[in-house]
């Protein structure tokens, strides 16, 4: 990222966003590291990520909307990811459509696969744009933003050990096991709901 600026964030970023296993959360804070250091402009890598972010989407899209779910299954084969992550992924765009398509943004490995359900229920394009522009800015500002405030310790970090690298890593994946575990247990509570209801009867 260093020697090759924007064309690197954007093809790191294109790639993590079409379902292959590169970690934004790595990425992104070395960004906004890079903005501290003054090679990278703050809001000119935001939106070379953003826009990475949604040409990958869009290939996943489309992958899944013209192939369909066998080659879908397929290609999580391929890069070692279960194919539970795109059942999660599916159930999640089933109960919540369009919104889920931002929200999962926010959450390790349904962030890139979110896009493959959105293309095999074939998701009207427009909405699907507009969220995951949305979901990637919104993430992007973020990490970048993190990566930036955390300017000086990247340069021990980088100079001495990976302790810093370890804590972030450790802060993002804390984050996201809250939010995940807080939808687990609102969903377990709705099916709850839903089984003790009594039936009516005509």
């Amino acid at each position: 990222m260093t020697k090759y600026g924007y064309l690197s964030l954007f093809v790191l970023m294109a790639l993590e966003s079409a379902s292959l296993p590169i970690p934004s959360e790595v990425v992104l804070p070395f960004a906004g590291y890079l903005v501290y250091t003054g090679v990278f402009a703050f809001w000119a890598a935001v939106g070379v990520s953003t826009l990475a972010g949604l040409a990958g989407a869009l290939v996943d899209y489309y992958l899944a909307r013209w192939l369909g779910r066998p080659f879908v299954v397929g290609l999580l084969n391929a890069f070692r990811l279960h194919r539970g992550a795109l059942d999660r992924a599916e159930a999640w765009f089933q109960r919540s459509g369009e919104w889920t398509v931002f929200a999962a943004r926010f959450v390790p490995v349904l962030r890139t696969v979110i896009s493959l359900p959105a293309g095999l229920f074939e998701m009207e394009i427009l909405p699907f744009v507009v969220m995951t522009f949305a979901g990637c800015f919104a993430w992007s500002v973020i990490l970048i933003y993190a990566g930036s405030l955390a300017g000086p310790a990247w340069n021990s970090a980088l100079t001495s050990s990976t302790t810093f690298m370890d804590d972030l890593s450790a802060l993002v994946a804390s984050i996201s096991a809250a939010y995940i575990t807080y939808f687990g247990f609102s969903t377990l509570r709705n099916r709850r709901g839903m089984t003790t209801r009594p039936s009516s009867v005509s």
